[in-house]
């Protein structure tokens, strides 16, 4: 019996390696359910894939219908009469021709909204006008407008043939309307059309030695002119400046103004700045600085002493600006020696800047130097 049972549980699939009945069952339930979980999640993904491209394309397709409408929403606003310019206020514009620029810059302006301002247009409205260098516009909501213009001052007239024609410092001319007897001349062979760029380079350089002036002394110089000595500029009291030429401009207008300062240069008929750096001061003989006060002041009774005293205070109160290029000149301008004091030269046909005493002699009064 012991033997039968052992054979009947050796064949018993219970007793084969010891395995439990229902467990290939349980597996493949465990299968099928991570397979559909995992197919679950894939559907879940595949849907919320769906969900985000449709949301992608409802978003695209908004888009593409609102951009066109906000679009033209913004052209009409823009050109429409709640954003049209209806009152201009221009500042910067002076002399004769402010007028004339004020209208032409409020007629573009009127044809403009306070969304769609064109600074091209405005320009173009006054090319006319050499004179403005510069507009800058400030549109104010809904209805105004700021115009800021910038003009470039003439500094000289050109005179050709007894007529006048005003010229900024960098030889543009600005036309006769604007040239006056307070300006500076320039003699010059042919007169400028307006707008147009002087050719004469030795013009240029007299205008732009005028342009580098101070501003105080805008109205105090008389005529410039190359003789003898080179560039040369006229005082309206008849002292005569000599530049040699346009090299260093700003430092040679403070070396003026050092000269003048000094108690020394009363009485002076010309000073020479060739070399910012060793101004001199020529005087009439027996009016020095060895002279007695009473002597110099009987002989110079009637020249325009206050004239002088003038441009001495407007050198020395140069604006920042021309300090600055002096400063920038001055160090530009390599181991010159600057002195404070001028150099005192009795006799106008001597001058240390060319270190001999056999130039030509030229006083105040005299018209002997060649004018270009």
């Amino acid at each position: 019996m012991v033997r039968m049972d052992r054979s009947l549980a050796a064949r018993s699939p219970a007793g084969r390696q010891g395995k439990v009945p229902g467990a290939p069952l349980a597996a493949i339930a465990a299968r099928l359910s991570s397979a559909a979980g995992s197919a679950w999640e894939a559907l879940r993904s595949g849907l919320r894939a769906v969900a985000a491209r449709r949301r992608l394309r409802i978003a695209a397709i908004c888009m593409a219908i609102a951009l066109p409408v906000l679009g033209g929403g913004w052209l009409l606003l823009r050109h429409s009469s709640l954003t049209a310019v209806e009152h201009v206020e221009i500042s910067g514009a002076r002399g004769p021709q402010a007028s004339a620029i004020e209208a032409a810059l409020k007629g573009a302006a009127k044809g403009m909204g306070t969304l769609d301002v064109s600074t091209a247009a405005l320009r173009a409205a006054v090319a006319r006008f050499p004179v403005v260098s510069e507009i800058r516009a400030i549109p104010k909501f809904p209805h105004g407008m700021r115009i800021v213009v910038g003009e470039q001052p003439a500094v000289a007239s050109i005179l050709t043939g007894g007529l006048r024609t005003a010229v900024v410092g960098n030889g543009i001319a600005l036309g006769a309307g604007l040239a006056n007897s307070s300006l500076p001349t320039v003699a010059d062979d042919i007169a400028p059309a307006l707008g147009a760029t002087v050719r004469n380079s030795l013009v240029l350089e007299a205008l732009k030695v005028l342009g580098a002036a101070p501003p105080a002394l805008d109205k105090l110089a008389s005529k410039a002119y190359f003789g003898p000595r080179g560039l040369t500029v006229a005082m309206q009291d008849g002292l005569l400046v000599y530049f040699g030429d346009a090299a260093r401009p700003h430092a040679k207008w403070l070396s003026l103004a050092r000269v003048l300062a000094d108690k020394s240069s009363t009485g002076a008929i010309y000073v020479d700045v060739r070399l910012p750096g060793r101004p001199a001061a020529g005087f009439a003989p027996g009016t020095g600085p060895e002279a007695s006060e009473q002597a110099t002041a009987e002989a110079h009774q009637n020249s325009s002493e206050s004239t002088v005293a003038a441009l001495a205070a407007g050198l020395a109160a140069a604006n920042p600006e021309t300090k600055a290029k002096t400063e920038e000149e001055e160090s530009e301008g390599g181991s010159e020696e600057a002195s404070t004091t001028p150099h005192a030269i009795e006799g106008p046909g001597e001058s240390n800047a060319e270190g001999s005493s056999g130039e030509s002699s030229t006083t105040a009064g005299e018209t002997a130097e060649t004018e270009h």
